[in-house]
């Protein structure tokens, strides 16, 4: 692990709740990770080696560079798709966090025409346009459905373009935001929403939030990184995760 004093050291810990968060709400299982920017070195990131998101620990976090390799000789082996959070990273200088995860209320939404639309106010923050990456469309119908090289990352950061999140053919999603809280907040509601949209659209009409009311809840002062209402919730996911202990007074 390579870390600086001071900021760099305290987000790896945070780095560590958010793993330990999204697994605890089912975002993440065995597979999915989440990552974050070094402040104090743009051009590298922290995201852990291969291993689960529940188990693991700040000795688990490894400094990657933009390229998606590891920025000191590592020995354990690295996650496949390290590469989603690098071509993000690269193409976006304004995302600190990225998620990538396989949550299953979000893969119908992959497979289908039906879009995935914001439609309660948690949702908000996932855009009002979601688009879905098809790896095929450029590589092919003998890949793996893995984003297993650079090339393959910068093709989805593209279809993310500026947006929040970018669904993933018959796969999963990647979410990218400007806080770690924030990402984690997101993919922690992306499933809820997506859950809720499937149920309403069995009921009928569906009607999304409108752009005036996802910018809203986008400015609101209640929902700035370090809000009260952000942090009680990030305080409330991490009690839940185990990992209260790690929050700093």
């Amino acid at each position: 692990m390579t870390t600086s004093p001071g900021t760099a050291t305290n987000l790896i810990t945070e780095l560590v709740i958010a793993n330990r968060i999204l697994a605890r709400e089912d975002v993440v299982d065995a597979y999915g990770h989440v990552s974050v920017r070094n402040p104090e070195a743009p051009e590298r990131f922290f995201l852990a080696h291969s291993k689960s998101p529940a188990l693991i620990e700040a000795a688990d976090i490894v400094e990657h560079t933009l390229d998606g390799q590891a920025l000191k000789k590592e020995a354990r082996p690295l996650y496949l798709e390290r590469f989603i959070h690098a071509a993000i990273y690269e193409a976006r200088p304004d995302v600190i966090a990225v998620v990538h995860a396989h949550a299953e209320d979000v893969l119908p939404f992959t497979i289908t025409k039906a879009a995935l639309k914001p439609v309660i106010h948690s949702g908000a923050f996932i855009g009002a346009e979601v688009p879905v990456w098809d790896i095929a469309e450029r590589f092919g119908d003998r890949t793996n459905l893995l984003v297993t090289n650079m090339d393959q990352g910068r093709d989805l950061a593209k279809t993310l373009g500026d947006r929040n999140v970018a669904l993933m053919r018959g796969h999963g999603f990647a979410a990218a935001a400007r806080s770690l809280i924030d990402v984690v907040r997101m993919s922690v509601y992306l499933p809820r929403n997506a859950r809720v949209q499937q149920k309403a659209m069995q009921l009928g009409e569906l009607k999304p939030l409108s752009r005036g009311e996802i910018d809203a809840r986008a400015a609101g002062p209640g929902y700035k990184p370090h809000s009260p209402e952000t942090q009680r919730a990030w305080q409330y996911w991490a009690g839940r995760a185990g990992c209260g202990e790690l929050l700093k007074d």
